[in-house]
């Protein structure tokens, strides 16, 4: 059972025209990643495989990165990842092994999981979407602020946790579905529509959409007559 899930960057936008409709795209250059490890039941306690991306220079490698490596017969990377298998279905695919994007293959939507583009501190207004203040009358230089916060019965109380107030806005990981709208296997791209997250050249983790298909599930098995 192949996995439906590896490791990219974002590349940038472009079109693509499908049907005969221009659709605006993002582009990501996916994997290949390789299996760097694989985990069951008998030897860690649960199922799992490990994926790495992108080859880590020589000079950068530690020696417990590159025995690591070394059992999986490939070079050291730069990334890893590990998606979890159920209890009941144990990994088939080998140490070693090459994970590209015909993993794919007939799957309409994606979530992409990476880190939102940082942008610093910033207002109610711009961080949570508040309305604002009166412009007109009775508003004396409380255009933007967010107003009475609700102490909790008390000064000595403080603020309730998680008040939306000013504050870091952005720079957290977040996943989004997005629409997988072309894949080319040749140049190891996915072309998808929708807000990817990061700025262009940042890591993604991209897999199957648990909300469309759910998690991965044993393979059936087939009868034999």
């Amino acid at each position: 059972m192949q996995i439906p899930a590896i490791l990219g960057r974002k590349l940038g936008m472009t079109q693509a025209f499908i049907d005969g409709k221009r659709v605006p795209v993002t582009v990501i250059a996916a994997g290949p990643c390789h299996v760097t490890q694989v985990k069951t039941v008998e030897s860690d306690g649960y199922n799992a495989v490990q994926l790495g991306f992108e080859d880590k220079p020589e000079r950068l490698v530690l020696k417990p990165e590159a025995g690591h490596a070394k059992k999986a017969g490939v070079a050291a990377k730069r990334h890893y990842r590990e998606i979890r298998y159920p209890a009941d279905a144990a990994p088939d695919l080998e140490l070693g092994s090459e994970v590209k994007v015909e993993v794919f293959e007939g799957v309409k939507k994606l979530d992409i999981i990476g880190v939102s583009k940082g942008k610093g501190f910033a207002g109610v207004m711009r961080r949570w979407n508040f309305g604002g203040g009166r412009a007109s009358h009775g508003a004396s230089k409380a255009h933007r602020r967010p107003g009475g916060i609700g102490r909790a019965g008390s000064i000595s109380k403080g603020v309730f946790k998680g008040k939306k107030m000013p504050g870091h806005l952005g720079s957290e990981q977040i996943t989004v579905r997005c629409k997988l709208v072309k894949i080319d296997a040749e140049k190891d791209l996915l072309l998808v529509k929708g807000p990817v997250p990061g700025s262009n050249g940042c890591l993604v983790f991209v897999r199957r959409s648990k909300r469309e298909y759910g998690p991965i599930e044993k393979p059936e098995e087939k009868s034999e007559e």
